[in-house]
């Protein structure tokens, strides 16, 4: 049986920052020498990420150079003799990460992070959700089912108790959390409502991804880290589905999910608890390895399904960076217009992880001629996860 999607809606912490302004915090974590300051910059400038949304920025203030009054920083350039690193001293409007001190400072520890977590996604996903049931125009009672999704941090009591509590859904309602699975974990957390609405029809499934990537900002010159620090940002999304059968309604439904891992390349991804936040590595390999192994799997997964990738309308390509768009157009002989909701998402936003795709089917769906839609991700393994969409 399809899951009947009724209902979207996202959301994003109240002060964002312009990339301009991210990449001047940035050399004051990350950066020991001039050379180090300017291939960041390059670096922050070839991320496409134009305006990012986090948590740990606690005041709007305007600043110059920033586009919209809700931009997040502002810096100080008259104690920079107090920072070892290049360029400014930030007087950020945040408590989070200070300047470093020294080259061997790596900032705020786990447990400090995780504080902010057990504050902030609470809230944050509360805020999505509501949207989400309200779109789908169900009361919050009606939800059978509940699946949250995350990996950017853990707290028990956790997200689900905010959303039954602040969402007032019934408190029997059915608890299943999808945890550490990475920017894919939305298309596992749609495989799982599925399978709820096979099992049930008259199941009422209400998904909700949250994710605070930004609290997991590295400090030092490690250049894995830096491109994660240019790419992450904070989000959240949620879905509401119910049972429907492909065909017999003109709202979109998943009507299937694959899943594969690329053999032989476990070590090109990986996402690790460490003692000052967790972190993320990413081989520069990924892009080849993507554009040679995706076609050959999708072509097969989709022809099960009666299609082929020239008859699929929409492309949901979670925007790990411009690097894995580029090669998934590559590997699927698409134009950068096919992507061209992935790169308005990443461009506008950021990579947010797991609501990243959901932002990306709210913005298709409200298009024409966007089915059949094709929603993919990758994450440690290598993993694909898909979902098709009709």
């Amino acid at each position: 049986m399809a899951l009947k999607i009724n209902g979207l809606g996202t959301a994003n912490p109240p002060h964002s920052i312009s990339q301009t302004r991210a990449a001047e915090f940035a050399r004051t974590i990350c950066c020991e020498n001039e050379e180090q300051a300017r291939l960041l910059g390059v670096l922050y400038r070839r991320s496409v990420v134009t305006r990012r949304y986090s948590v740990a920025i606690e005041a709007p203030i305007t600043a110059e150079g920033d586009s919209r009054s809700e931009s997040s920083l502002e810096f100080d350039r008259d104690n920079a003799s107090n920072n070892h690193s290049v360029g400014v001293q930030s007087t950020v409007e945040q408590s989070l990460y200070p300047p470093a001190t020294d080259p061997s400072d790596r900032g705020p520890t786990t447990a400090e992070r995780m504080a902010f977590y057990e504050r902030c996604a609470g809230p944050l996903a509360v805020e999505a959700a509501t949207r989400g049931i309200e779109n789908a125009g169900f009361e919050p009672a009606e939800i059978t089912h509940l699946i949250t999704v995350s990996c950017t941090g853990f707290s028990a009591p956790g997200v689900d108790l905010n959303l039954i509590r602040e969402c007032e859904l019934s408190p029997n309602v059915a608890r299943t959390h999808i945890g550490f699975m990475g920017c894919h974990g939305a298309i596992n957390a749609l495989r799982v409502a599925q399978s709820f609405v096979d099992a049930n029809a008259s199941a009422k499934v209400l998904l909700c991804a949250v994710e605070l990537c930004t609290l997991h900002q590295h400090y030092g010159w490690y250049p894995e880290q830096v491109v994660s620090n240019a790419l992450f940002a904070d989000g959240a999304a949620a879905l509401v589905g119910s049972a429907g059968t492909e065909g017999e309604t003109r709202l979109p439904s998943v009507v299937a999910t694959g899943s594969t891992i690329i053999p032989d390349s476990t070590d090109q991804m990986s996402w690790l608890v460490r003692d000052h936040g967790f972190e993320m590595s990413l081989s520069a390999l990924v892009p080849s390895i993507i554009e040679e192994k995706l076609r050959p799997w999708l072509c097969e997964w989709l022809a099960e399904q009666g299609l082929s990738p020239d008859e699929v309308r929409g492309w949901a390509i979670h925007p790990g960076g411009p690097r894995i768009l580029r090669a998934c157009e590559q590997a699927l002989n698409l134009q950068r217009a096919d992507l061209s909701a992935s790169y308005d998402i990443l461009r506008r936003y950021g990579n947010m992880s797991s609501p990243t795709v959901l932002f990306i089917l709210e913005q298709l769906i409200q298009t024409d001629n966007a089915l059949p839609c094709v929603m993919l991700a990758f994450g440690p393994g290598l993993s694909i996860e898909a979902a098709l969409i009709r």
